[in-house]
């Protein structure tokens, strides 16, 4: 008899674990101020990877035209619109409000580096980006919008 009991409180607490698990897991999922406040950004997960793409520029035209990627280093992509362009590639989550193992495109300087973000509060969102180790980069905090 207390096999029985035993394997429905285990399978209780799996569900709820899993539950709890996408919770966290997805909690940068949303709209986030830059720093700045000169753009927003949206987070969203796509097959258990995060991801992030501008929505909104403060100035999103230059002499009456769209900012586009002019420093990007494939040529063919350099006419893409700023607004829209997906930079923060392929996040995965890992535990703690922690989510690593993703890229950066900088469309500043044309470079894609590695990053990894954190959760401080649900409010702000740590993005640190780094070339080799975490130790060498620079982290920016996002502030949710909605």
């Amino acid at each position: 008899m207390k096999c029985p009991k035993l394997l429905s409180l285990l399978f209780v607490w799996c569900l709820l674990s899993s539950f709890i698990n996408s919770e966290e897991s997805d909690g940068i999922v949303g709209v986030w101020f830059t720093e700045d406040r000169a753009s927003k950004i949206q987070i969203f997960k796509q097959d258990n990877h995060y991801f992030g793409k501008i929505v909104w520029l403060k100035s999103p035209t230059v002499n009456g035209k769209p900012i586009l990627d002019t420093k990007n280093p494939e040529e063919k992509l350099r006419t893409r619109h700023i607004l829209g362009l997906v930079f923060l590639n392929k996040f995965v989550f890992e535990g703690n409000n922690s989510w690593a193992h993703g890229e950066i495109y900088d469309a500043r300087s044309g470079r894609t580096v590695s990053g990894k973000m954190s959760l401080k509060n649900k409010n702000m969102l740590d993005l640190r980006g780094f070339i080799g180790r975490p130790l060498f980069g620079k982290t920016v905090t996002l502030v949710r919008a909605e």
